[in-house]
């Protein structure tokens, strides 16, 4: 029996033997990017999420500065404390998301009609981390232009600012792989939320974001200074922030791609497993 193809079927069969001779990183960056473009053209034919994705951020900067920010004595203009806090609190949040929009897909069964293509196993994954980095990006910027609506002055080189931005978004980076891993795990929006809320809170406000851990317990004030959010936000401060206590950026970052590191493996196993 002979198989006759259709020009259709012609060009799919020589689509996917161009796709075979590939180098296969090249395969899993070229599949990414695919994923990435689709992330964000859903993004932009759902423009609600980039605006309560703000609004939640913006309430912060508004409730902090005006009603708790009289309150809160930090040696200095307390928004220029308060925005570093803001900036890592918002990617936080924001970063949960993927785990979400995972978890959304595979309930839909988009994962399994992803699964039966010829792609590379962690595109999907990296294709909707880095699209999600993008959107942080977007809201992250957005949050510096309300910041400095409402008071917030940075005093910063551009070179500072460079590695104030790399720090904040590498933390969103890794927070986003421990919520696809999640999201996979769960593989149900709700429960994922209900999952990831409890873990990114204490992080967020038992930290140096909003008041100085001096303040705190000591038995809080151990943890508050030694996790991670409060080594972002401290190594933001001392960037952007002239006579703030400086913190280590390169700590920061190394945090971020030992969270990288651990997650997004494990992340890639449950999606084969799936």
């Amino acid at each position: 029996m002979t198989t006759t193809l259709t020009p259709a079927g012609t060009d799919r069969a020589r689509a996917d033997l161009t796709r075979m001779e590939l180098h296969p990183l090249h395969r899993a960056a070229r599949d990414a990017w695919v994923i990435v473009i689709r992330n964000l053209i859903v993004l932009r034919r759902m423009p609600t999420l980039i605006v309560f994705s703000s609004v939640q951020p913006i309430m912060f900067v508004l409730l902090f500065r005006y009603v708790f920010g009289g309150a809160i004595e930090t040696g200095g203009n307390y928004v220029d404390y308060l925005m570093p806090g803001i900036f890592a609190q918002t990617v936080t949040f924001g970063a949960i998301q993927t785990g979400i929009g995972l978890a959304d897909d595979a309930s839909s069964g988009l994962i399994d009609r992803l699964r039966t293509l010829p792609m590379s196993r962690g595109a999907l994954l990296l294709g909707r981390t880095l699209s999600d980095l993008v959107r942080n990006l977007f809201v992250l910027t957005l949050m510096v232009v309300v910041g400095m609506l409402v008071g917030f002055r940075p005093e910063v080189t551009l070179g500072g600012a460079l590695l104030a931005i790399a720090v904040v978004l590498a933390w969103s980076f890794a927070v986003s792989w421990f919520a696809a891993l999640v999201g996979l795990r769960n593989a149900d929006a709700e429960t994922t939320q209900a999952v990831m809320f409890p873990m990114v809170f204490p992080l967020t406000f038992a930290s140096s974001a909003f008041v100085p851990t001096s303040t705190m317990p000591d038995w809080l004030r151990a943890f508050a200074e030694n996790q991670p959010l409060t080594l972002v936000v401290n190594a933001v401060r001392g960037l952007v922030t002239p006579g703030s206590p400086a913190g280590d950026p390169w700590l920061a970052l190394t945090w971020a791609a030992a969270m990288v590191a651990i997650a997004a493996p494990l992340a890639v196993r449950t999606y084969r497993r799936l």
